[in-house]
């Protein structure tokens, strides 16, 4: 039930002898407010008056009000610790996710790493309130009021000391199979947030090729396997409360009998026998308290262990490199035997390639062909599984470098635009940039028709902005940057209509001289104006060279072309 992760979290540890000495007080409050609770009604019982009672009564209040008030701080406790932890948590999450790059995320899953960040983390910090204060409680509180009762009745003790045991064990047999259930039940989750984070994002598409109600049925599939799952852990659950409460009535009945039988026979004084009788629910209350909020445990054990898995991914980054890129025309990069490939056994395969100076590289390929994985590998967000690199005359065996990714800019297909102002956006790259800078960069990604000034919010809570707008803000972006001189483009045209392309690519030109370029694109207008054409098929180089020197030689590449045109 407790993940050993768990105890590894900054500060859980010191929070520990805290945290047993409010259950060390709650054990003392419950005991006395039942000690003084028999007293007062064995009071009645014998006909005191109410002057005589009034010590017994008053003590009773007090331990009952001491017994909220540590439950009331220990809540309090509880709740700014795990808030600040799950913040701290999901800190470090963003953070790592983004040294993983878009490459790892995409691997993962997008809906998955999305209710990892979002719901997973909220999971996680109920998980830390539960079980640091219901484990704690569970194990000491039980003791200390099974030493009260054999005090009390020695007897009695015997009955709750061989049923306790008889309730753990069987809520250890049932909560191994709730947590397999919890397990299924959280990956399906995960699988239902890829689909319909997928869904969202390809509506449009899937409307325009007729698919829409396929993929819906697709997801009220994925969905009712979800619901199945979760229904499936509750009835466990159920069950569960059910055997737990069902041998704690029967061990408090049994206790009720012996204690009613040895009263009728004056074998034991009457108020032994109530403070017996009071204290054996409060025996059994916190391991019921543990098992109501069992399953919501195990979802934050499955969504803790989620997180652990993203965290304990190789990032890769090093730092080899002396100081950032300075690419110039004596620079050189030698791929040599570069191997990417996936469990499917796709990806690219012994890459020979040999670049000097500054040169304008186009990576060309049906889809599938590995055009993004090799750049990827070039952009510093995958590791080779194979294979080396050489970076003027410095052997690497891959550029997920620090150094490296601060040398150049790069243009996802999918752009992400952050929370924040269009300035802040913009600056990305260059956060001391001045507005006009900004201007300048927004004017020449043909942004000026949009109605927003530097200050207004765009992105999530802000403005809603299109593919084609996002794509320009990404290109923003690499038109502010002033001393990096390594580009990366995924497709950074793909969302724009082909009258807009052409319209900026005019600005676009200009920026690509006197760098390094990767561009990989099926638009067929950008090849001749690159110094150099790489031709993939199947993870494989089918040609190098420039685009009429293929045009002329290579009969793929032909075919290609008019796949394309």
């Amino acid at each position: 039930m407790i993940d050993k992760s768990l105890l590894e979290l900054p500060g859980v540890r010191k929070l520990f002898p805290l945290l047993g000495l409010l259950a060390f007080f709650q054990a003392v409050a419950i005991a006395g407010q039942a000690l003084f609770l028999a007293a007062t009604l064995t009071g009645l019982w014998e006909r005191k008056t109410m002057s005589q009672m009034a010590y017994s009564a008053f003590a009773f209040f007090a331990f009952f009000m001491l017994r909220e008030l540590v439950n009331f701080i220990r809540q309090k406790i509880l709740d700014k610790f795990a808030y600040h932890l799950a913040q701290e948590l999901r800190e470090n999450l963003l953070k790592k996710i983004f040294k993983l790059g878009p490459s790892a995320i995409e691997e993962l899953g997008t809906g998955t790493t999305a209710a990892t960040v979002i719901s997973g983390i909220d999971l996680v910090e109920n998980y830390i309130k539960l079980v640091l204060s219901k484990v704690l409680n569970m194990m000491l509180i039980p003791v200390f009021i099974w030493l009260v009762v054999v005090v009390l009745d020695w007897r009695s003790a015997i009955i709750l000391l061989i049923t306790f045991p008889l309730a753990i064990v069987f809520m250890i047999l049932l909560g191994y199979t709730a947590q397999a259930r919890a397990a299924r039940q959280y990956e399906s989750f995960q699988l239902l947030s890829n689909h319909f984070l997928d869904s969202l994002r390809g509506i449009a598409t899937l409307k325009y090729f007729g698919k829409s109600k396929a993929y819906a049925n697709s997801i009220h599939k994925t969905s009712e396997e979800f619901r199945t799952a979760t229904m499936a852990t509750l009835r466990l659950a159920m069950l569960n409360n059910f055997a737990l409460d069902f041998f704690a009535t029967l061990s408090i009945a049994s206790v009720a009998l012996f204690l009613g039988l040895r009263l009728m026979d004056s074998h034991i004084l009457l108020f032994p026998a109530l403070a017996t009788l009071i204290l054996a629910p409060e025996y059994f209350l916190p391991l019921r308290e543990f098992a109501s909020d069992y399953h919501a445990t195990l979802n934050g054990k499955n969504a803790l262990a989620s997180i652990n898995d993203v965290m304990a991914l190789d990032e890769n980054i090093f730092s080899e490199l002396p100081e950032k890129v300075k690419w110039s025309e004596d620079s050189e990069l030698k791929l040599k035997q570069l191997s990417k490939l996936y469990e499917n056994e796709r990806g690219v395969k012994d890459i020979n390639i040999s670049l000097k100076g500054y040169q304008k590289i186009a990576l060309v390929g049906a889809s599938g062909s590995g055009k993004s994985t090799l750049l990827s590998m070039l952009a510093g967000f995958l590791t080779p599984s194979s294979g080396s690199l050489e970076l003027n005359s410095q052997i690497l065996s891959s550029l997920t470098e620090n150094k490296w990714r601060e040398s150049l800019l790069f243009i996802p297909q999918q752009s992400y635009i952050f929370s924040a102002s269009l300035r802040d956006n913009i600056r990305f790259y260059e956060p001391n940039a001045t507005d006009e800078e900004v201007n300048t960069a927004l004017q020449l990604a043909g942004l000026k028709e949009l109605d927003l000034s530097l200050d207004d919010q765009i992105g999530a809570g802000g403005r809603t902005l299109s593919g084609g707008q996002m794509q320009r803000i990404a290109l923003s972006r690499a038109f502010l940057s002033k001393d990096r001189s390594i580009l990366c483009l995924d497709e950074p045209t793909a969302h724009l209509d082909i009258e807009t392309e052409l319209e900026i690519k005019e600005n676009i030109l200009p920026l690509l001289e006197n760098k390094l370029v990767f561009l990989a694109t099926h638009r067929l207008h950008w090849l001749p104006e690159m110094d150099l054409v790489i031709l993939l098929d199947e993870g494989e180089v089918r040609g190098i060279g420039s685009h009429e020197e293929l045009k002329a030689t290579n009969h793929y590449y032909r075919e290609l072309l008019e796949e394309m045109s």
